[in-house]
């Protein structure tokens, strides 16, 4: 257990930052799934914009990575076109 007050106080924040990335990655895996489930053209060029805004958002605090959200906003962008 840790020993000095700013250990612990890292630990307390540590725990809260991981929890609230697990929820910011998971709210935005599924929005990924539900953007790739739409089969309407319309409708999936209306919620991509705030899909790639998660996405980036998850990159740029490092709860993902640059090249992983890269690889995301195209694949999306590309089922979108095929749409």
């Amino acid at each position: 257990m840790a020993n000095h007050k700013s250990a612990l106080k890292r630990i307390r924040s540590n725990e809260k930052r991981r929890i609230l990335n697990r929820y910011q990655h998971k709210t935005t895996r599924n929005a990924i799934k539900k953007l790739r489930e739409l089969t309407n053209a319309k409708e999936a060029q209306k919620m991509f914009p705030s899909v790639v805004a998660m996405i980036d958002k998850l990159a740029k605090k490092n709860v993902i990575h640059t090249n992983k959200a890269a690889n995301l906003k195209s694949g999306l962008a590309k089922h979108i076109a095929s749409l």
